[in-house]
């Protein structure tokens, strides 16, 4: 996917004049950094935020077909079409706050995640804008959520304190599967093949296998089988995301630290080699079959190839939110 420079400013543009990129300051620290990456993620390129905690930590993100995004306002999704200019909304009917989301592949439906006592997980129908299930098993709040690449499954990670991460036959309401997790968890990401998805945390990597036949077949729920990933010299480092590879590289698992490593865990869970983003802070990473984009601190975004982790280019970086782009455009009429 080659993307022109002339093309990624005019984007940039374009999209900052949004209502719907709109941010507050917050009086503990500025948010902006963050934000500015995910816009940098979402708008530009067309990856879709698909988990976080509030605006100011964003989870793992996915590559979409098409350019519409979601972004959380506590018990609000707001729904984003740069193309046609327009928003829509989702609103949360339990007032709860939503903590994480995840779109379909094929972007019909969208998961959230919320917290609060007895969170549920529910599912959206994008284009009509209204719930078509909600899923109750957690406790204290849902982390993390994502689709299965068939779209058959959804598997969500709860708060540390929850301890429990399943895996849901939504359409049919149940738990197929499901296990213990007592790490704190921040991204979850399905391989291509969907037979297993990798959680990413505090001192966590672990690869939960979903053994598809033995789900489809037994009506109750089954034993998630869980191996944690061997980290080496890098176990005392936060996972902050994790993406699943793509294409050729599918065996692999890619995944940043929030210190500003780039890992790539072999498929059999090895810690096989891993790079500097040269940035203070990383929070998100998605992964093509071409490319890996990595979101860092001050809107930077980082291309890397999956084949050999080489550093590929730094995209251009957009202007504040919030700029006020047509003075900043303007031709100067006053000589120097």
């Amino acid at each position: 996917m080659a993307v022109e420079g002339s093309t990624i400013t005019s984007r940039i543009k374009n999209l900052l004049r949004s209502p719907s990129i709109k941010l507050r300051r917050s009086k503990a620290g500025n948010r902006r950094e963050d934000l500015s990456s995910k816009v940098t993620l979402e708008k530009v390129l067309g990856i879709t935020v698909s988990g976080g905690r509030g605006l100011g930590s964003w989870g793992s993100c996915g590559l979409l077909l098409s350019l519409l995004s979601a972004h959380l306002l506590r018990c609000v999704v707001v729904l984003f079409n740069p193309r046609k200019h327009k928003q829509h909304h989702i609103l949360n009917s339990s007032r709860k706050t939503i903590t994480a989301l995840a779109f379909s592949p094929d972007g019909k439906y969208l998961v959230t995640g919320e917290s609060g006592h007895m969170p549920a997980v529910r599912v959206w129908d994008v284009a009509e804008h209204s719930q078509v299930a909600e899923l109750q098993e957690h406790k204290y709040g849902v982390a993390c959520v994502a689709f299965s690449p068939s779209a058959k499954y959804i598997v969500s990670v709860g708060y540390q304190h929850d301890m429990i991460v399943n895996v849901w036959a939504w359409k049919k309401n149940t738990v197929a599967a499901s296990n213990k997790v007592s790490s704190r968890v921040t991204a979850v990401s399905f391989s291509e093949d969907c037979s297993y998805f990798v959680t990413a945390g505090n001192r966590h990597i672990k690869f939960w296998y979903l053994d598809d036949s033995k789900t489809s077949k037994v009506n109750a729920t089954v034993p998630l089988l869980g191996r944690s990933g061997l980290l080496g010299e890098l176990r005392n480092n936060l996972f902050t995301d994790v993406a699943c590879g793509r294409g050729k590289k599918a065996d692999s698992t890619f995944c940043i630290t929030s210190s500003g490593l780039l890992c790539e865990f072999s498929d059999r869970r090895l810690l096989d080699k891993w790079v500097e983003l040269r940035t203070t802070v990383a929070h998100c990473i998605s992964v093509s079959q071409d490319y890996i984009f990595c979101g860092c601190a001050d809107g930077t975004v980082r291309l890397f190839n999956p084949s050999n982790l080489h550093f590929l280019s730094t995209l251009p970086r957009p202007h504040a939110l919030g700029t006020d782009i047509a003075s900043v455009t303007e031709a100067r009429s006053t000589p120097r």
